[in-house]
Order: C-alpha cells, then sequence, then structure tokens
C-alpha cells in the first residue's frame, strides 16, 4: 500500500517506517529533516506540520492509502493535519497514548475507559490531556476512516527518552548497583518493533476504533527485567534492592531517576495493569522481554557511552552515582540496626 508517515524519524516512528519498507509498501516521510537523515527507501518530504503551506505542498498531486501520524502533540495541529490530507487518504491511523485516560495509573483501564475533556483545537495543557484532544481532532476532522493507537511504555532498540538506555549502561559498569521496591513486581513491557508491526497490519485492513497497546500483563517482573540486563551486558554488577520507604525519603524521583520504578501507593496501583485484550485478540504479537533488551543492548554498545542519550532537556533520566552512593550506605547503615 501507499504509505504517509507523519514523523518517522525516531524511535516508534522509525520503527513504523521499517515495517512499512519490510512489506513492501511505498513509504513517504513528511517530517522536519532534523531528528536523523531520511531512511533510504523513503519518499521524503520536509516540512513543518504546523505550517499549513508546508501541509499542502505535501498533499499537493498526492494520495496515500494511508497517513500514519507518530508526532501528533497539540491538538490544533493534528487538526490541521487531518483537515488537509482529508482527500488525499482513506484512512488515517494516528498514535496517540494511555497517558490520554484520565483514570491510568490509578484505575484499570482499557478501550471503554473515557478520555481526558479537552477540544480538538485546544493549543496548550498537559501531555496526556493534549492527546486527547489530538484523538478528537483525527476522528472530527479527517473525512474517512481513522483509528486510533494508545501505546503505554515502550522499549526497544533506538529508544530516545532513555529508560532502558540508563539501565543497561549503569549494571554495566557493575558493582553495586540499587535497584527500588520489590523485585518480584510485575511488569508490562512491549517492543516499539511489536506496536509498529500491529499499527501497519491494522492501518492496511482499514481498522477502526481505538486500541490499547501495552503488551502482556506480567510479562517479567522487575528483577527479572534487571536480571536481563545484567546477563546481556555480561556483567558482574550486585543488586541491592531498596525499599521505596527508603527511596522516597531520600527524594528519588519515580519514574525518572530510577526509570520505570513507582512506589506502590493507591495512585499507581494500575501501572503495569492496563489491558491489552482487544489488540492481543487482533493479532498484535509480543516478542520475549529478554530480546528487546538483548537487542536494544546490541544497539547501544556500540554508541560511546558519552554521547548516549538518556532523555532530553525537558526529562533526563537516571540518577546521579554520588546519590545513589549516598542511599546505599543509609540502607547498609539501616540493615546493620
Amino acid at each position: 500500500m501507499r504509505v504517509l508517515v507523519i514523523g518517522g524519524s525516531v524511535f516508534l516512528g522509525r520503527a513504523i517506517v521499517a515495517e512499512a519498507l519490510r512489506r513492501g509498501d511505498e513509504v513517504t516521510t513528511f517530517n522536519r529533516g532534523k531528528s536523523r537523515p531520511d531512511t533510504p527507501g523513503v519518499d521524503a518530504v520536509h516540512g513543518d506540520r504546523g505550517v499549513t503551506e508546508d501541509l499542502e505542498r505535501l498533499a499537493d498531486g498526492r494520495e496515500w492509502d494511508v497517513v500514519i501520524d507518530v508526532c501528533g502533540y497539540i491538538p490544533k495541529t493534528v487538526l490541521e493535519s487531518a483537515r488537509v490530507l482529508s482527500g488525499h487518504a482513506g484512512h488515517y491511523t494516528f498514535i496517540s497514548s494511555i497517558s490520554a485516560l484520565p483514570g491510568f495509573p490509578k484505575e484499570a483501564v482499557d478501550e471503554s475507559s473515557p478520555t481526558h475533556e479537552c477540544p480538538p483545537d485546544a493549543e496548550e495543557g498537559e501531555y496526556g490531556v493534549l492527546k486527547a484532544g489530538c484523538e478528537r481532532a483525527v476522528e472530527q476532522y479527517f473525512d474517512g476512516a481513522t483509528l486510533i493507537v494508545e501505546p503505554g511504555l515502550i522499549l526497544g532498540p533506538h529508544e530516545n527518552v532513555g529508560r532502558l538506555p540508563w539501565w543497561l549502561t549503569r549494571i554495566a559498569k557493575g558493582g553495586r548497583v540499587l535497584a527500588p521496591g520489590d523485585p518480584g513486581r510485575r511488569m508490562q513491557l512491549i517492543d516499539a518493533r511489536d506496536i509498529a508491526a500491529f499499527t501497519v497490519a491494522q492501518a492496511a485492513l482499514g481498522t477502526t476504533g481505538r486500541f490499547l497497546t501495552s503488551g502482556v500483563p506480567g510479562n517479567t517482573t522487575y528483577g527479572g527485567w534487571l536480571a536481563m540486563c545484567a546477563e546481556v551486558t555480561g556483567s558482574d554488577a550486585e543488586l541491592v534492592w531498596v525499599d521505596d520507604q527508603v527511596l522516597l525519603e531520600h527524594e528519588v524521583g519515580q519514574w525518572v531517576e530510577l526509570p520505570l520504578w513507582l512506589a506502590d501507593d493507591p495512585e499507581s496501583a494500575n501501572a503495569w495493569l492496563p489491558s491489552s485484550a482487544k489488540a492481543l485478540a487482533a493479532g498484535l504479537v509480543c516478542r520475549p522481554v529478554e530480546e528487546t533488551v538483548r537487542d536494544t543492548w546490541e544497539w547501544l554498545r556500540e554508541i560511546p557511552e558519552d554521547e548516549r542519550s538518556f532523555g532530553n532537556f525537558q526529562l533526563h533520566h537516571g540518577m546521579a552515582p554520588e546519590k545513589e552512593a549516598r542511599i546505599l550506605a543509609a540502607w547498609d547503615e539501616r540493615l546493620k540496626n
């Protein structure tokens, strides 16, 4: 099929482009051309989706079977993309987020859960609220079939958020490693490549509606996940499991300083329990977590440590070595007493 990918240069977008090319699809990408070189084999159009003239230039004389929008964050901007591309494609897939659901992570959520209240022409707001507005922009302003994909946490090679890359880098260094909370806490992890395969396949089928794509509940534990990191890196690291309360006393930033760690709290009770049952029934296939960890390390190990990204200027993942050492010392002292 003929596919237009809005974005397509980093992480999930990159995986979607790779999957479409693997299938033999004709792929056009539309982005600013700043994040990375264009993928060989695509028809690359550079422009700013926030500029109507650039969108009109993209659409002029072109038609596609499907649009896959990977980089929509502002409803008003997504609205304009949906409006301009109407008539140039029959199907529009929008990559949203589980954060569009206000009940998450406190409540169990699925496709029947309500989304945040947000108008389709909003320009300001919090991330999850704006994602809900983007969904409405596509559904209300694209003249054709629409599909909404709501991923949860995404890992895999080329991750630009820096969660798994930080853990792999830290554990590869060895020594005593601060491990957070309960090693038996069940997780639900998914690879970007699996979301990409599901998304492209559903777009090709003309599927409509909404799908959560968070993976298989309980496909690993926190202890199992970090053990995988040690195994693939060949590290002799010693994981030192420190109670949630101690981490909170030392003001450890949840989810950020120790990536993917959330203290045992009612407000995040269902963080690892969203239901992807609908997507799994429709054909979502999730590879073993071990494969994701191994492939991410194979990609990451080729990047010099001082050039690895653990986030961006807005949000940097990982804990400073000095703070880690202080907490480990405090934990040792507590165990003595």
